[in-house]
């Protein structure tokens, strides 16, 4: 049963990396256009490099490398043959890589390449021997039964909490803020409405909403870093029992969350800002928040998950009443003109959206507990 559970868990994660690589390898998703003077078979042929920066040929050996592993690890959890996983393994990874690089020929701005199809599938064949060596020496096993000793329930709040760091390298109104501003909703909505008859008397009521002007005091940000830390850790309380194990894990989000904020920084605004974001309300919000999750570290996961929903329910309402940053535009230039641009808007949606979610995964929890 532990090696089906396993095989389930990799086949999940492996899913969703597919869909990272999907999104990276294809963004921004728009100007898809037919090459000017090109047969299909000329887009089946992908043409060597001019040039390889160094950064590339890792990045593209290495990113399919998990892949290789993950599908390694499902199809063993199903029984399969070790020679026969490592080539299915392979394959599928050569698949995905050559129609990705394919697609590429359509979208303006992105170069497909023989060599990147080469690296991607030796990556993939990679992580696969790399996970072959993983189950000769007993890991995953080891891995499920620390898994078990810590955390409580499936893989959503495991998923939900690695996601946290990611949406953070996003510019945010303020430290950990994550979510959506009014201004964002307001334009996605009215985009939605706009050619509806019968929403028009509701279109005229959201358009009439005036957004935020002012800036966040030091007050607001503060409470909003607070909110953004706890929400986390609140998520850990709810899939751990109360011990030490909890202030482990508190200890390392907000380490963590600290790290990401620094490095979002440094990617936005240059090393030199790194630390930029360190405003008067940072320290007080940081013992205001360890004073917090000494008092959380007791509670029931009933309890810390309920707390989690009005955490998260503060939060994105703080959110929506910041107004956009006024540097936002100029804060985007690393990740649009440089090599993060098929990470940006990864990390974009993660930013977004991840509020929503462990929102939406809590209050599933708390019916399921009913």
């Amino acid at each position: 049963m532990a090696r089906r559970t396993d095989g389930r868990s990799a086949a999940a994660l492996a899913l969703a990396l597919t869909g990272l690589i999907v999104y990276a390898s294809l963004y921004p998703f728009t100007g898809w256009q037919w090459p000017l003077g090109s047969s299909l078979l000329d887009l089946l042929v992908l043409p060597l490099p001019r040039r390889a920066p160094p950064f590339d040929i890792w990045a593209n050996l290495l990113g399919y490398a998990p892949l290789g592993a993950l599908l390694v690890l499902a199809l063993r959890g199903r029984g399969r043959a070790t020679l026969g996983t490592v080539l299915q393994a392979a394959l599928a990874c050569a698949a995905l890589s050559y129609t990705m690089e394919t697609a590429q020929h359509l979208i303006p701005g992105r170069f497909p390449s023989l060599l990147d199809l080469a690296l991607n599938s030796a990556g993939g064949l990679l992580g696969a021997l790399l996970a072959v060596l993983l189950l000769a020496t007993g890991w995953p096993g080891h891995w499920q039964s620390w898994r078990q000793r810590w955390f409580i329930g499936g893989d959503a709040p495991l998923g939900l909490l690695l996601a946290w760091p990611l949406g953070l390298l996003f510019p945010a109104p303020f430290p950990m803020g994550l979510g959506l501003g009014w201004e964002r909703i307001q334009d996605g909505l009215v985009g939605l409405l706009l050619d509806v008859d019968w929403a028009q008397e509701a279109l005229e009521w959201i358009s009439d909403v005036p957004a935020p002007i002012e800036r966040p005091v030091a007050v607001v940000s503060g409470l909003g870093m607070v909110l953004g830390l706890l929400a986390p850790c609140l998520i850990a309380c709810a899939v751990t029992a109360p011990g030490w194990r909890r202030l482990l894990l508190f200890g390392g989000a907000v380490a963590l969350g600290l790290a990401t904020t620094t490095l979002s920084a440094a990617l936005n605004f240059g090393p030199a800002h790194a630390l930029g974001w360190l405003g008067p309300e940072v320290f007080p919000a940081m013992v205001a928040v360890g004073v917090l999750l000494l008092l959380l570290a007791p509670l029931g996961a009933r309890l810390a998950a309920g707390l989690g929903v009005v955490v998260l329910v503060g939060l994105v309402v703080l959110v929506a009443q910041v107004p956009a940053d006024p540097y936002f535009a100029d804060s985007l230039q690393a990740w649009e003109q440089g090599r993060f641009i098929r990470f940006h808007g990864l990390a974009q949606w993660i930013g977004w959206f991840w509020p929503y979610l462990a929102l939406g995964w809590l209050l599933h929890r708390l019916a399921a507990q009913d």
